[in-house]
């Protein structure tokens, strides 16, 4: 499936806002047949604009929280809070 200028153009909001209508006016009833099949085809436009955002935000926050942890392992830091004593786990353990 090829992209559109307006998919590329249309923010997660707007999309989001446009399906969120076209549902309301489906759910609505009162339209004809041709008219419901163009808002349900519309719709499913919609619904792939807005999947694509939302995959691009998780693509987006995974590299992020990847490269802090890759940060976080430079720093010799393993993300578990320990004594610099190294006692923490002993500690821990007298208190069951």
């Amino acid at each position: 499936m090829t992209t559109t200028t307006e998919e590329i153009a249309l923010g997660y909001e707007q999309a989001r806002d446009e399906l969120i209508e076209v549902v309301r006016r489906l759910e609505a009833g009162g339209t004809t047949l041709e008219e419901s099949l163009a808002l349900w085809e519309r719709g499913e436009e919609l619904a792939k604009v807005c999947r694509r955002w939302l995959d691009g935000a998780r693509a987006r926050l995974d590299a992020a929280l990847a490269s802090a942890e890759d940060a976080t392992d430079e720093d010799g830091e393993d993300g578990e809070d320990t004594d610099p004593s190294g006692d923490a786990a002993e500690a821990d353990a007298g208190q069951d």
